[in-house]
C-alpha cells in the first residue's frame, strides 16, 4: 500500500512538471515576438490570405492557451501534430527512433562497463598514481564542452586517423555509432566511476567484508561479490537515471556526426524555425525522461525501506 501511494505520489509530481514544462517550450516556440507563418516565406513575403489560411490551418490565430490545451487533447490521442510542410511530427519521429536507441545504449553500455571498472580499480589504488590519474582524466574529460569534445573526436580520429566514420550511418552498427557513443558516454562514464570509487570505499573496510576475508575468502570473491553487490547501488542508480538523459541529450551529436535520430530531426527543426516539430520532439523527449524517472523511483521505494517510511 505504501509503495503504492509513493509511486502515485510521485506520479501527479511528475504530471505537473509535465505540464509546466511542456507549457513553457509551447510559450517559448510560439508565444515569443516574431510569426513563424511568415518566417516561412523567407525573402518572399506570404500574401495576408495565405497567411491567414496557414494560421487557421495551424490554429494560431487562437489565443495562446487554448492551443496548448488542444495540443495536450491531440498527445492523449496520441497525435504530435504537422509541421509546416504537412509532415505528421510523430511519423517523423518513429522513423528516426532506431538510430537514436541503438547510440543511446551503445552509449550507455559503455558508461556501464567503462564507468563501473575504472570506479573499482581506482578505489582499490585509493591514493595512488592509478587513482589520481582516473581522476583527473575524468574531470578533465566531463570538463570540455560537448560540441568541442565530439568536433575533435571527429575530426582526430575519424578524418585525420581514419579509425571511426565521420557521419552517416552507412557503417551500420556497432560502426558508425562507437565514436558518437563514446562522445556522449563520456560525461555520464566520469561520473559513474566517482560514484563507484565511494562506494566500493565506503563499502570496502565494512564490518562484512572483513567478516568475509577472516573467514579466508578469495580477496577476488570479497571484491567481486560482497563489495561490488553492494556498491553498485548508487552507480545504478545513476545509469538508470541517465538512460532518459542519453535518450534526449543526443541532439548536438547527432548534428555533428549527420545521424538521422531523433535528435537530429529537432536540431534541423531548429534551425528551419519547425515549431510543431520542436515542440513534438521536445515533448516526447520530456515524456521518456519523466517514465524513466518514475520507474527509478518505484525501484527505490520498493527496495529501500528507509524511503518508504
Amino acid at each position: 500500500m505504501k509503495i503504492a501511494v509513493g509511486i502515485g505520489t510521485r506520479a501527479g509530481g511528475l504530471l505537473v512538471v509535465f505540464v509546466g514544462v511542456t507549457f513553457l517550450i509551447y510559450l517559448m516556440v510560439f508565444g515569443l515576438p516574431g510569426d513563424p507563418i511568415r518566417a516561412l516565406g523567407g525573402d518572399r513575403p506570404l500574401t495576408d490570405s495565405v497567411v491567414a489560411t496557414l494560421r487557421e490551418r495551424y490554429n494560431l490565430d487562437a489565443p495562446l492557451w487554448q492551443q496548448y490545451v488542444d495540443y495536450l487533447a491531440g498527445l492523449l490521442r496520441g497525435d504530435f501534430g504537422i509541421d509546416f510542410t504537412g509532415r505528421s511530427v510523430g511519423g517523423q519521429m518513429a522513423a528516426r527512433w532506431p538510430v537514436t536507441i541503438a547510440l543511446a545504449l551503445t552509449a550507455w553500455a559503455i558508461e556501464l562497463i567503462v564507468g563501473l571498472v575504472l570506479g573499482v580499480i581506482a578505489a582499490i589504488r585509493a591514493g595512488t598514481v592509478v587513482d589520481k590519474s582516473i581522476l583527473g582524466v575524468t574531470i578533465v574529460a566531463s570538463a570540455v564542452p560537448v560540441f568541442v569534445l565530439g568536433s575533435t573526436a571527429q575530426l582526430v580520429l575519424g578524418v585525420r586517423l581514419g579509425w571511426f566514420p565521420v557521419a552517416g550511418t552507412a557503417a551500420g552498427w556497432p560502426t558508425a555509432y562507437l565514436l558518437p557513443a563514446l562522445v556522449i558516454a563520456v560525461f555520464g562514464l566520469a561520473a559513474v566511476s566517482r560514484l563507484m570509487r565511494t562506494s566500493v570505499l565506503e563499502n570496502i573496510n565494512a564490518d562484512y567484508v572483513r567478516t568475509a576475508r577472516a573467514k579466508g575468502l578469495d580477496e577476488g570473491k570479497v571484491i567481486g561479490v560482497h563489495v561490488m553487490r553492494n556498491s553498485m547501488i548508487p552507480a545504478v542508480t545513476y545509469l538508470a537515471t541517465d538512460l532518459g538523459f542519453l535518450l534526449g541529450g543526443t541532439v548536438i551529436i547527432e548534428g555533428i556526426f549527420n545521424l538521422p535520430g531523433v535528435g537530429n530531426l529537432l536540431f534541423q527543426a531548429i534551425r528551419s524555425h519547425e515549431g510543431p516539430t520542436v515542440v513534438g520532439v521536445s515533448t516526447a523527449l520530456i515524456v521518456i525522461f519523466l517514465i524513466t524517472s518514475l520507474i527509478v523511483d518505484g525501484l527505490h521505494i520498493a527496495l529501500d525501506p528507509r524511503i518508504r517510511r
